[in-house]
């Protein structure tokens, strides 16, 4: 079962959302669908340095992925 943001304790670590990782995250894909999401709304991803280009890639291929910044650039209204 993948553990979901929610069943972790608020102090701890972020990880990377590569399934199967544990790596802490390093990167924030900021990320929506346009078909259910509105324009302004993002979602985010979690990226080690390992595992950026292959989830950046993935959410560009479906024209998902709107940017990528650091963790420490990630906003508490994001996600």
């Amino acid at each position: 079962m993948t553990e979901s943001p929610s069943d972790r304790p608020e102090d701890a670590e972020p990880l990377c959302s590569a399934k199967g990782c544990r790596a802490p995250a390093v990167w924030a894909l900021r990320w929506n669908n346009p078909k259910i999401h509105t324009p302004e709304r993002r979602k985010v991803w979690l990226a080690c340095d390992e595992h950026r280009d292959g989830l950046s890639s993935f959410l560009d291929r479906r024209d998902f992925l709107k940017d990528v910044v650091p963790m420490s650039e990630l906003s508490p209204t994001d996600g």
